[in-house]
């Protein structure tokens, strides 16, 4: 599907998939978004005292998300993270050299690292610096095996339900639960009520929490209890 570049209220680009009338990241503020969603209600509300954090995100897409994280590393020196990302159809190559976002980070060598996290390779763990190893998986979730009881923290970044709604459906949010670790965090910009309710089935703790600019709310989920069929 054809997809344009459109810059966001932010001045942080994102892209736009005319076919699908579906945006990657919000319109109201892409690296906004992700800062708040995935950083603020995110890791940052993991234990203060954990060294290592492990990720999975569902949607690597144009790799947004995982540049907000590794900056969120340079103010915490002595975290480790280990990113785990999924993308079931990547993004071409000429358009994410045509993204701004090298450019909106202000940390050392941030031009390298978001050039670096495109060009690893698929499906092998990478440590791009001391504190962020990283793997991109290019597979579908519902075809992908997770390890159980592994992650810290999940980045549920798919299409809206309306237009991705096989990504929202119980068995995928089922894998996403048995993924996490007791205490772990599943974050998503989505606030619809039917998530709400299977997530709370599935054994999750739900906490709604104020959205990023242009959503009243959004979800965070805590993984309290293992699944029990």
């Amino acid at each position: 599907m054809k997809k344009e570049i459109i810059v966001s209220k932010d001045g942080s680009q994102t892209l736009s998939i005319p076919e699908m009338d579906e945006t990657y990241h919000s319109i109201n503020g892409a690296l906004t978004e992700s800062q708040h969603v995935f950083i603020d209600m995110g890791i940052d509300k993991l234990p203060k005292g954990q060294k290592e954090i492990k990720i999975f995100e569902v949607g690597f897409g144009t790799g947004l998300n995982a540049m907000t994280t590794i900056d969120w590393l340079k103010t915490n020196p002595s975290k480790q993270i280990i990113y785990h990302t999924i993308e079931a159809f990547p993004v071409d190559k000429g358009i994410i050299e045509k993204l701004n976002y090298a450019d909106l980070f202000t940390f050392k060598d941030s031009v390298e690292l978001y050039n670096k996290i495109h060009e690893i390779k698929w499906n092998q763990e990478i440590s791009l610096s001391s504190q962020f190893k990283i793997a991109k998986f290019h597979n579908k979730l519902e075809d992908f095996k997770l390890e159980s009881n592994y992650y810290d923290c999940i980045y549920f970044d798919a299409f809206a339900p309306n237009k991705q709604g096989e990504m929202w459906e119980m068995n995928i949010l089922r894998k996403c639960h048995e993924a996490l670790a007791i205490h772990g965090r599943f974050v998503t910009y989505c606030a619809k009520g039917q998530l709400k309710r299977d997530l709370k089935t599935l054994g999750f703790e739900v906490v709604m929490v104020p959205g990023p600019p242009g959503k009243r709310e959004m979800t965070t989920a805590i993984k309290k209890q293992p699944y029990k069929l």
